[in-house]
């Protein structure tokens, strides 16, 4: 999926443990260049307020590995993201042996640490996130960016899509060319029919008549009862899953568990008006993802991409914190440049591992029982 949307960009895949700073400089060609920023997002359950948040968890030690590459990588600026959680109870000691570890690397973090709400910073999304900005020893330290004055809601968002049912092609296909109009900015924005000033990213070669990402979902008629009984901004009794409302923000999209946890899909919110859950697509509009970037072709795949990542317009937020630091004028490239082969966004584990020249089981697989075992 990244190197599908960022063709220009080097993309690793491989155990962080495995990886040392010298290897990431050369596969990547910046050679002894210094390095502006390095940002970082472990996984996240072990700390996660959903859940039992097991300190010993061993995907907590992940931030460790991220913290002993950006000591081997020096760059100027780190930024480290993770969920709410690590700032709570017990795990409050391990983030302050975080923080320690940064400084004895030669690092100055900006005190007192925040969790950033997403709704903040022009996503129509909940989503409570830490962030720990810290600068080499020598550089100004970036301050948190300030909130925006106005909230974006479900409806700036989703309500010019067209609805996914009326097509029968994506009962088996995640895409259709059809026309439709948009009113919203924030949609114009993100579909590519307006210029936003605090994109500065590169211009995709992109259809904006192409609805992607949204292979339909279906349910019985029983939970479509279920869906349009319950009210807007509420959660539905039965499934558990919240109804967005057209004048709200959406709750946190989660990613659900991966394959080593069984994988399974988290909730995800019913449509404002339909009765049916949301699709990948209208999931990627309240994450603040553009309508250019693509997700890999199977719905639970494309949640978890989703899920998983932190919202770009937060995480631009961010950046033009860091930027501001720098000391540097964003600007954006001239020239429009393609997307990766659409390959990438159909490969299963086996072909994502031959691609990428690693073991398939670099990514944990579920171990399953035998029928001896379950019986």
């Amino acid at each position: 999926m990244h190197e599908y949307n960022f063709p220009l960009c080097k993309t690793v895949c491989a155990d962080i443990k495995t990886v040392s700073g010298d290897a990431l400089r050369a596969v990547s060609g910046i050679g002894d260049r210094d390095v502006d920023v390095v940002f970082g997002g472990a996984p996240c359950q072990g700390f996660s307020m959903i859940g039992k948040r097991n300190l010993d968890d061993p995907r907590n030690q992940l931030i460790k590995e991220f913290f002993r590459v950006v000591g081997e990588v020096r760059p100027k600026y780190c930024v480290l993201e993770n969920v709410k959680g690590l700032t709570v109870g017990k795990h409050v000691k391990f983030l302050d042996e975080l923080i320690e570890s940064l400084e004895r690397l030669g690092y100055r973090v900006r005190l007192p640490y925040r969790v950033l709400n997403a709704a903040d910073y022009g996503v129509p999304q909940n989503r409570h996130r830490l962030f720990l900005l810290a600068a080499r020893e020598g550089q100004d330290l970036p301050d948190y960016p300030e909130p925006f004055s106005k909230k974006t809601t479900v409806h700036d968002a989703i309500a010019d899509l067209p609805d996914a049912d009326a097509f029968p092609e994506l009962e088996h296909n995640e895409w259709i060319s059809c026309n439709w109009k948009t009113k919203s900015p924030y949609a114009a924005r993100l579909r590519g029919l307006a210029v936003d000033p605090t994109d500065f990213s590169r211009v995709r070669c992109f259809d904006p008549n192409v609805l992607s990402d949204s292979l339909r979902t279906f349910h019985t008629d029983e939970s479509k009862e279920r869906f349009t009984a319950a009210p807007q901004g509420e959660t539905e009794p039965k499934s558990r899953f919240f109804k967005l409302a057209w004048n709200g923000q959406s709750n946190t999209l989660r990613a659900g568990t991966d394959s080593a946890r069984g994988g399974f899909t988290s909730p995800r919110p019913i449509h404002p008006e339909r009765p049916r859950v949301i699709t990948v697509r209208e999931a990627a509009r309240i994450h603040s993802y553009p309508d250019w970037f693509r997700f890999h072709w199977t719905k639970w795949h494309g949640f978890r991409e989703i899920g998983n990542s932190v919202p770009p317009m937060l995480a631009r937020a961010v950046g033009a914190s860091v930027m501001k630091a720098l000391g540097a004028a964003p600007f954006k490239p001239a020239g429009k440049i393609n997307r990766g082969a659409p390959s990438l966004l159909h490969f299963d584990m086996s072909e994502a591992a031959a691609h990428f020249g690693v073991s398939r089981h670099v990514i944990a697989q579920r171990t399953r029982k035998s029928h001896a075992e379950n019986h």
